[in-house]
């Protein structure tokens, strides 16, 4: 078959040309380009990131991220973010997949596949982390107030959050941000993200990072009962064993009428980025399961109601279920 020919079992292939490498080489500059642009666009007016750093740009004109016509520049949609804190956290997302594509390399030159998270260095760890502000934000702002009464439970005295996985605390702070109210308890496996995390509670702000309550724990070894509103899973994280374990122990740590909110990862269409995906989900102990797939688990669990609420296109779909009485 050709390079770039359509595959009819797989949909069309990358189109690669006659030297797929040089052309990977170059992607994953255009992707530096794009992250340093999105990571400056945070702080000024996108307009004027462009027209500041002329061959930057042109990279992500030749990658078709920017249009001219003129002098005048246009973003495709993907440099375009709502506000500030979104683009940051959009940028820290492609900084952690750009970090950790360069530590797999690495890791298989040495002989070594070194890609569990405990094996990420720390600059690994906080980019992926403080991504992580953004779907807190979308659950805040997006996914809360669609859930019945979930917003109304969440704005008393007394709420509580748990966020499995927590890494850095990022998510846990937006959430504690967003709901003023509320308790936020933030567990994972990892002492040294733990350790991370605590680094960023002490530099945020004191009424929100008192707010949240760090623990060392196993979502498995979760025995809480009837003690929390709403749940964070964050399923591509976890490996399948692990995943499985989780929804049990998080079901018996809801209030009746709770909802846990998980993280998935749309089905991919195109070979490469499915190809991918496995190959990450592999090297970080984490699992393939797709949204469809998850919707399936949760509903078989006993899940009163399942929604879905994608994010950013090709990002990922959060999928809110409940359990038990709304009273």
């Amino acid at each position: 078959m050709a390079p770039g020919a359509p595959d009819a079992a797989n949909g069309p292939a990358l189109p690669l040309g006659d030297d797929p490498a040089a052309l990977l080489d170059a992607a994953a500059w255009a992707l530096a380009a794009l992250v340093a642009t999105i990571e400056e666009a945070a702080t000024k007016p996108l307009a004027e990131v462009l027209r500041a750093d002329p061959a930057r740009t042109a990279v992500l004109e030749a990658a078709r991220l920017v249009s001219r016509t003129g002098d005048t520049l246009t973003p495709h949609p993907s440099l375009v973010y709502a506000d500030g804190p979104t683009a940051h956290s959009a940028a820290q997302a492609r900084l952690s997949s750009l970090r950790q594509a360069v530590s797999a390399a690495a890791g298989l030159a040495g002989g070594s596949a070194g890609g569990t998270w405990a094996d990420q260095d720390d600059a690994v760890l906080l980019s992926q982390g403080r991504a992580s502000a953004m779907t807190g934000r979308a659950l805040a702002t997006r996914v809360v107030p669609a859930l019945p009464g979930l917003a109304d439970r969440l704005d008393r005295e007394g709420s509580r959050i748990l966020d499995v996985g927590t890494g850095v605390a990022a998510l846990a702070l937006a959430l504690a941000r967003g709901f003023p109210h509320a308790e936020v308890v933030g567990i994972d496996v990892m002492e040294r993200v733990l350790a991370l995390a605590a680094g960023e509670l002490a530099n945020a702000e004191a009424d929100v990072a008192g707010r949240v309550t760090l623990r060392h724990l196993d979502v498995a070894d979760l025995t809480e009962r009837a003690a929390y509103d709403l749940a964070w899973l964050p399923a591509p994280f976890l490996s399948q064993d692990a995943l499985t374990a989780a929804v049990p122990r998080l079901t018996d740590a809801l209030r009746p009428g709770g909802w846990i909110v998980v993280g998935t990862n749309p089905a991919v269409a195109d070979p490469l980025r499915r190809a991918v995906a496995g190959w990450n989900a592999v090297r970080s102990g984490g699992n393939s399961l797709d949204t469809d797939r998850m919707v399936e688990t949760l509903t078989a669990a006993g899940a009163s109601e399942v929604r879905t609420f994608p994010t950013v296109p090709g990002g990922p779909v959060l999928v809110a279920a409940q359990w038990g009485p709304t009273h």
